[in-house]
């Protein structure tokens, strides 16, 4: 029997841990909680989890802070909670990785959601997709997690790595906005469009010759984006 996965809680409000943590639980999850982010790191010391659920707000080391203590140590997905859209502002603007967000207020089910789909989405792939896609250039090799660019490797955060795998799988072809929103981030950020815009931008700087004049990233105006192969 295939052991459930677990999660790992981080928040210092009493109150939610118990309630998130019950409902994950009834959810088939395994929980365990820390009120800090210290306390956590020394329960991922004993306990690898295979989720994390971190608040940005703690006391102490703020969740920003742990978020690359955590990555030192494991490889899990974090799932940001913050409690203010200026935090969100933060994450995105720091580029710090994290594979997900949930803004307070919000229902139990929502969090549950998230978790299932963020595990969904880091589970090895048996299908065609897991193969290496070469885009002129461009390399994406989902399996091994790496991208090369005329040769040379190319350091990408988490979600900047799904969008472009996302954008080479369809190399030549335009996908909207709304198609990357449900491929890469999940169906709960439909009508969420700028954090596409933020993330393409992001590969952008990191593709482009000149970022102002993309050529490898275009925007279809109207339609979405295009991954235009570039090289021999």
């Amino acid at each position: 029997m295939t052991m459930a996965a677990l999660v790992l809680l981080v928040d210092d409000d009493a109150l939610l841990r118990r309630s998130l943590a019950y409902n994950l639980e009834r959810a088939g999850f395994r929980v365990t909680t820390a009120a800090s982010a210290e306390d956590a790191l020394a329960l991922v010391r004993r306990d690898r989890p295979d989720v994390v659920v971190l608040d940005i707000g703690l006391p102490g080391m703020d969740g920003l802070q742990a978020l690359s203590q955590f990555r030192q140590l494991i490889d899990a997905p974090v799932i940001f909670l913050t409690a203010r859209r200026r935090e969100l502002d933060q994450v995105l603007g720091l580029e710090m990785g994290a594979d997900d967000y949930v803004t307070k207020p919000f229902d139990a089910d929502v969090l549950v959601a998230r978790v299932k789909a963020v595990l969904r989405r880091t589970q090895p792939s048996s299908t065609h997709t897991a193969s290496p896609v070469v885009a002129g250039d461009l390399v994406v090799d989902p399996l091994a997690h790496t991208v090369t660019l005329r040769g040379r490797p190319l350091a990408l955060a988490p979600r900047e790595f799904d969008l472009l795998h996302a954008l080479a799988l369809e190399a030549g072809h335009t996908v909207s906005a709304d198609q990357l929103l449900a491929r890469v981030w999940g169906a709960k950020y439909a009508g969420e469009p700028q954090v596409v815009y933020v993330h393409i931008r992001w590969l952008r700087e990191k593709l482009e010759d000149d970022p102002r004049h993309p050529r490898r990233i275009v925007t279809v105006r109207g339609v979405g984006y295009k991954l235009v192969p570039q090289g021999d």
